[in-house]
């Protein structure tokens, strides 16, 4: 893997989430039966992030949950595919509820697509939205992020990774070749 540059710093990264919660307030009206779940693994640090700036701007304690989409993914039974389940962790109901599911990489639309299935599998929910940090497109099912931190057109040769200090010691965005 060969890093070809930094497309956000720490400081960068704080902004993006300040905007997008913002945006995501905005857009609901509030944060009132608003839900998130985070996409293991790095979508539940941009769930968390996310909920500490809405819970911060509104005075509230949205729920945060953590799903695991590794039941639900779209090449079970192929061959030479490994799957691994820690298991997904929700202490709230759906229904009713507007749903936002996290993640930080939006590429072909395979794990939106997983999750929203998670979803609809724990009840009726009144709308479902999807975050996601960065979008890189490529995408191989009609999905598409209601909000974006950061467009990133890419070639398939390329790749983006997300470091979160919690993780990684650092928070950063990176574009590389594969």
């Amino acid at each position: 893997m060969f890093i070809k540059g930094k497309l956000m710093d720490a400081a960068g990264m704080g902004n993006t989430f300040r905007r997008l919660a913002h945006q995501v307030i905005e857009m609901g009206g509030g944060a009132e039966d608003l839900a998130l779940i985070g996409i293991r693994t790095r979508g539940v640090t941009v769930a968390k992030r996310i909920k500490a700036c809405i819970d911060s701007i509104e005075g509230t304690d949205v729920p945060l949950g953590v799903f695991d989409i590794a039941l639900y993914r779209d090449d079970l039974g192929q061959p030479n595919t490994e799957v691994v389940f820690y298991g997904s962790e929700i202490g709230f109901g759906v229904d009713g509820k507007t749903v936002l599911i996290c993640d930080d990489v939006l590429y072909t639309g395979r794990t939106v697509r997983a999750a929203i299935a998670e979803v609809m599998q724990l009840g009726r929910p009144a709308r479902i939205r999807f975050l996601a940090l960065i979008d890189r497109g490529h995408r191989e099912l009609p999905f598409r992020a209601d909000f974006v931190g950061k467009s990133v057109p890419t070639s398939r040769r390329e790749g983006i990774t997300v470091h979160f200090a919690e993780d990684d010691g650092e928070d950063a965005v990176y574009i590389y070749d594969k």
